[in-house]
């Protein structure tokens, strides 16, 4: 398991597995790559077969459509990537007293056996971090870059420091945001995972349910899912019920690692005007400064985050066609794509809401 990496956990995966969340029948079919030497395992990535596009945040939909148009079938691909979560982190695990040159290189050789073997269309290995991107590179994968909103902590002593880093406007905003959630009687509550009750998490699902209805989405995640990583990593666990008149009206699901937060799901039965910015938002940033975290990431997409002081940040993921026209198209594509995100990310920074010095 690598270090800091909570949903590279064999607690996560299995929990996805177990639960039914990932199986045959959801599209995501496990086929996680090992390698051992000996009788050791000392490197993996996990693989998953699919049979669609949905719940990886890195979107290819038109590449499948152009694949259909031209009589191809773009289904199954293999995919690297954590279902359902777009979170950056590792995906060459390697085994810390082995030589994590020649194991990295060796796993994406494998990768690249692997989805012959399966005659797989494409292999989409999303959300890396930059040591594991030139692996890829060598093997002539198409470096793609996305796009999501982090804050990270400027060594801030409290939500108000903060506060103090925004601009007149931005800060005004969201002390009138936060005033109405607590002038309509709202009270936050922090919950680890070995402290939330049947009844709390039951509460939470109901409150995801009806956000996934709202938005009309998958329900890719069930209450077993949840259940499980409470049980089997409490730890890494955070809940955050929002009450009024000792009613729980509103929850967030968290996962937390040493130095950071990762914010996933929420939901509300009551509709609180500001509530989501609080909850989402504004009471995990000042947890995060509570607990020294560095980073806090609200999940995937959402230009509304900029004025709440999560900036734009560079995300990267690396594709092979076994197409050769196609790759190549989709190389050209990427590179355009690619200046298209360093314009929209260079316009977002100059609306940043931090005050110029």
């Amino acid at each position: 398991m690598p270090h800091d990496a909570p949903t590279l956990r064999y607690e996560f995966l299995h929990a996805l597995e177990t639960s039914g969340a990932v199986c045959d029948e959801t599209g995501w079919s496990p086929c996680h790559l090992t390698l051992a030497q000996g009788n050791d395992l000392v490197g993996a990535v996990p693989c998953y077969l699919k049979s669609h596009s949905y719940g990886e945040f890195i979107f290819d939909w038109a590449w499948a459509r152009a694949y259909q148009q031209s009589g191809l079938d773009y289904y199954p691909k293999l995919v690297v990537a954590v279902p359902f979560t777009p979170i950056t982190g590792p995906r060459l695990l390697t085994h810390p007293r082995q030589d994590r040159e020649l194991l990295a290189s060796t796993l994406v050789q494998g990768l690249r056996s692997l989805g012959q073997k399966l005659e797989v269309s494409s292999i989409h290995c999303l959300f890396l971090t930059e040591s594991d991107i030139q692996y890829f590179q060598t093997l002539d994968f198409i470096d793609r870059t996305s796009n999501q909103f982090h804050w990270r902590n400027q060594q801030y002593l409290s939500l108000e420091h903060f506060l103090q880093s925004l601009s007149s406007k931005k800060r005004k905003n969201i002390k009138r945001e936060r005033r109405r959630v607590r002038d309509a009687g709202i009270n936050l509550c922090w919950l680890r995972g070995e402290e939330i009750s049947e009844e709390q998490l039951s509460f939470f699902y109901t409150c995801y349910r009806q956000t996934i209805a709202e938005h009309g989405s998958f329900l890719y995640l069930n209450q077993e899912f949840f259940e499980t990583l409470c049980q089997t990593m409490p730890a890494q666990i955070r809940l955050l019920l929002a009450q009024r008149d000792n009613r729980n009206v509103a929850a967030a699901f968290f996962i937390c690692a040493d130095n950071a937060l990762y914010g996933r799901y929420w939901g509300s039965v009551e509709q609180i005007p500001d509530l989501h910015f609080e909850v989402c938002y504004y009471t995990p940033i000042e947890y995060c400064i509570e607990q020294g975290f560095s980073i806090f990431e609200a999940g995937a997409q959402g230009e509304h985050k900029l004025s709440r002081g999560l900036m734009p940040t560079i995300t990267r993921s690396a594709h092979w066609l076994s197409h050769a026209g196609f790759h190549d198209a989709i190389e050209r594509y990427t590179l355009e794509e690619q200046q298209e995100i360093e314009r929209y990310t260079d316009i977002l920074e100059q609306h940043s809401p931090f005050k110029r010095t």
